[in-house]
């Protein structure tokens, strides 16, 4: 192959990589998005401590009776 040939799958082989590691980075970064803290209280972290804490309250009626 020619230095041009060898340049150019280079230049794509990065290409690729770069466009590889732009996608894997949104979703992390959307994916630590959700699991962080909020102020409207939306984020899956809030929402399973919520539902602990009803499933703790389910279980305290439950042992009453």
């Amino acid at each position: 192959m020619e230095f041009q040939a060898w340049v150019a799958v280079i230049v794509g082989v990065m290409a690729i990589l770069s466009g590889l590691y732009a996608a894997v980075r949104f979703i992390v970064k959307a994916m630590l998005h959700e699991i962080g803290p909020q102020a409207n209280g939306e984020s899956l972290k809030s929402q399973v401590n919520r539902l602990e804490a009803r499933l703790d309250h389910i279980y305290t009626i439950l042992l009453e009776r």
